[in-house]
């Protein structure tokens, strides 16, 4: 039975020109539940990793959003505080976007709708794709986490065995899903220790 619209969670995915874009499309996928309502930003970086990462067109991760919003309409409602929403996850998170969103510059739609989930102190998850990390990166994370934003970099954890690649992008977006209050199946470290013994 369908949520009432009332009830549902209003959240934002920005997606940024970082590789990681099967994780972005896993993630959108674990967002189809009743009870969220998903609005979707997608920078022209992301388009252009979107098909080098599989051939996956912008169109491909459009229809699991309530609504697209582009990257350059500073008018669109992710854009101002007054337009409510529950949480926003950037991922992936380019290391240019990271430092966008950490001196407050909103340029684009992207930049400008996280810097308002800071200021109006609602959930702001970034998925940060970069490896190694220079202190630059690791200087702007501790300016978000400060912020109070969710630095959360892609670290798959292997103590749920995963046999495939989707295991594991399964696994972290359950993780994702935690941090803004959304119940998700995943296995959980030491879950079997509550469980009766025979």
């Amino acid at each position: 039975m369908p949520a009432d619209e009332s009830q549902k969670r209003r959240l934002v995915v920005g997606v940024s020109g970082a590789s990681g874009m099967p994780l972005t499309l896993r993630l959108l996928q674990a967002l189809q539940r009743p009870d969220v309502e998903l609005h979707l930003v997608i920078s022209s970086g992301a388009k252009r990793v979107l098909r080098e990462e599989g051939g996956i067109a912008p169109e491909d991760l459009a229809r699991y959003a309530r609504a697209v919003h582009p990257a350059d309409d500073m008018a669109a409602g992710p854009a101002s505080g007054s337009w409510r929403h529950d949480g926003m996850i950037v991922c992936p998170c380019s290391m240019s976007s990271l430092a966008a969103i950490a001196c407050g510059a909103g340029s684009t739609l992207l930049h400008r709708a996280a810097d308002v989930t800071l200021k109006e102190r609602r959930p702001l998850v970034l998925v940060p794709r970069e490896t190694p990390l220079n202190l630059i990166h690791l200087e702007n994370m501790r300016r978000l986490a400060a912020a109070g934003a969710v630095v959360m970099p892609f670290m798959p954890a292997f103590y749920t065995r995963p046999e495939t690649i989707d295991d594991l992008l399964r696994h972290f977006c359950g993780r994702l899903l935690d941090q803004l209050g959304l119940t998700s199946d995943i296995r959980r470290w030491r879950d079997d220790d509550a469980r009766p013994r025979p």
